[in-house]
């Protein structure tokens, strides 16, 4: 007999023998390890002024916002927006195991510190700077482009020099990942230094300026003169065998399209030309431009996107389309500034921007509230007074489908076979259920075929179906009792203990079961992936 296969029937036993061992010793509390120490007195300072604002606005409103959330659902929330994921039951046990103050801070922090931070976020920036498009592989590597990214927020790299980076690289897309912001523009052999243009202006600064690559905008202060001398920061950029280049003596020239006659324009900027350099080839000169510690746009536009990705939708929407004056008499554009400010003093820290919001009242509040009049609700929507209900993103429902298939926790440290089914099955999923593409923030209703795709399609099937490597098989097999083996379906699916009512039911209806619990631990874990509670953030 071939060794190989002699040994497999062992390796089989190890395994459900160490499976057993870890979920008999799962339900216990357990004590955490690797938690980040507390924030220091800035932080608590800056997350005051936060606060401070939305509270005397919500005075001068006369709304009471609602009562604060429970840790669990905070910290479902913070799986959600910074990992892509729902927390696993070993997360869940370990926050619950630590008893001290300021825990949320401190998880946040350690989330913040986590690879699967830097991948998701990566993947959710990229959309803002590349788009979702594969593009023309040979000169264009989006692949490249969002781990190159991930590395940056790895290390922290301040945001600023991301984006002069992003604007002014040189080099192979191969080796100089960066450049692919500039190869993504590639159409017909040839860089649409319009398309560019349009979308360094959305991404960076949070404004619209498409519509004047042709005419003078007709809702807006932009202009086409002003479209032009922006379109030719990137006039003399170049892609050849070498990678992405700058060519000093090649001249931008555009065809006007009511002669027909073709003109040179020069680079130029629509405000303040003083935070534009002398020195510096065109597109360093437009990163600097743009990245100016004076530049609030700047700072306004990462804010909002970040702001949007943390709660479901933005601050200020349409998120690429703020306004084009410096206004400060919106407060969702003060609460902005405010947010921004502290951004900029303290180099561009995304880490810290992200910690700042999540740590502020309005991320704190539960998504309910006693009013009763719907009226009043909606003004406590637009005021932040209670938490937004949006609907989970594509891959954040795949994702928290299959971690709630598992008790551990799937991150890198998961076998790589985990890691590659999942991979496998989260691509699958999303492009069955219909990515959201780059405008991921907008909201959109659920359709009857996305609601079918989780009641009977593979994957949820899969998920439930018990077996010894799975959350069905384990909870049904090795928690202590029928009261703890319900509460545990709840854990790992919605984050959260069933109600008295929901645990009087199912104790029921095990107990009609004969102490049989795979199929009913099958049951409830499938009805909890269908439930409208699972594919909202609340």
């Amino acid at each position: 007999m071939n060794i190989k296969y002699a040994c497999f029937p062992i390796l089989v036993v190890a395994a459900i023998v160490a499976a057993v061992a870890w979920a008999a010793s799962s339900p216990v509390g357990r004590a955490p390890h690797n938690v980040s120490p507390a924030p220091d007195d800035g932080f608590v300072a800056a997350v005051g002024r936060v606060d401070r604002f939305f509270q005397e606005n919500w005075r001068a409103e006369q709304l009471t916002p609602a009562n604060a959330a429970a840790d669990l659902s905070v910290l479902r929330r913070l799986s959600l927006a910074l990992h892509g994921t729902i927390p696993s039951l070993e997360e869940i046990r370990e926050f619950e195991a630590d008893d001290g103050e300021r825990r949320l801070d401190r998880w946040t922090a350690r989330m913040l510190a986590d690879n699967r931070f830097a991948d998701y976020f990566a993947e959710r920036l990229a959309r803002a700077f590349v788009g979702t498009d594969a593009g023309p592989f040979i000169i264009y590597r989006r692949d490249r482009f969002t781990g190159w990214l991930s590395d940056e927020l790895k290390r922290n790299r301040p945001y600023d020099e991301i984006v002069r980076s992003l604007i002014a690289e040189r080099g192979l897309w191969t080796g100089r990942p960066a450049t692919n912001f500039i190869t993504s523009a590639m159409a017909d052999d040839k860089l649409d230094v319009n398309k560019l243009t349009g979308h360094s202006v959305r991404a960076f600064l949070g404004q619209r300026i498409d519509c004047a690559q042709c005419h003078d905008h007709p809702f807006a202060e932009w202009k086409q003169q002003e479209f032009e001398g922006l379109a030719s920061f990137y006039g003399q950029a170049a892609v050849s065998i070498v990678g992405v280049e700058d060519d000093a003596d090649k001249k931008y020239v555009i065809e006007d399209l009511t002669t027909e006659e073709k003109r040179e324009v020069g680079p130029a900027v629509p405000f303040h030309p003083e935070w534009l350099p002398n020195e510096g080839n065109r597109r360093q000169r437009f990163a600097a431009w743009i990245t100016h510690p004076d530049n609030r746009r700047f700072e306004r536009a990462i804010t909002n996107r970040v702001w949007g990705l943390l709660f479901g939708k933005p601050l200020f929407d349409p998120v690429d389309d703020l306004p084009h004056p410096e206004s400060t008499d919106d407060p969702q554009l003060t609460a902005l500034d405010i947010l921004g400010a502290d951004f900029r003093e303290h180099g561009y820290d995304l880490r810290r921007l992200i910690h700042v919001i999540t740590a502020s009242a309005p991320f704190r509040l539960a998504s309910v509230h006693t009013t009763s009049d719907e009226d009043e609700f909606d003004l406590l929507g637009e005021n932040w007074a209670v938490f937004p209900l949006t609907r989970l993103r594509p891959e954040q429902i795949i994702g928290a489908m299959l971690q709630a298939a598992s008790i551990k926790t799937i991150d890198r440290n998961s076998h790589l076979l985990v890691r590659t089914v999942r991979w496998f099955r989260e691509n699958d999923f999303v492009r069955d259920y219909g990515d959201l593409g780059e405008d991921e923030l907008q909201q959109r209703a659920g359709t009857i075929p996305q609601a079918l795709l989780r009641m009977n399609g593979n994957l949820p099937n899969e998920a439930v179906s018990a077996s010894p490597f799975n959350a069905s098989g384990r909870i049904a097999g090795f928690s202590g009792s029928d009261e703890k083996c319900i509460e545990t379906c709840f854990l790992v699916s919605l984050t959260r203990r069933p109600s008295d009512e929901a645990l009087k039911h199912f104790r029921g209806e095990l107990a009609d079961h004969d102490g049989e619990r795979d199929p009913l631990v099958e049951d409830i874990l499938w009805s909890l992936f269908n439930s409208p509670e699972f594919s909202w953030n609340h």
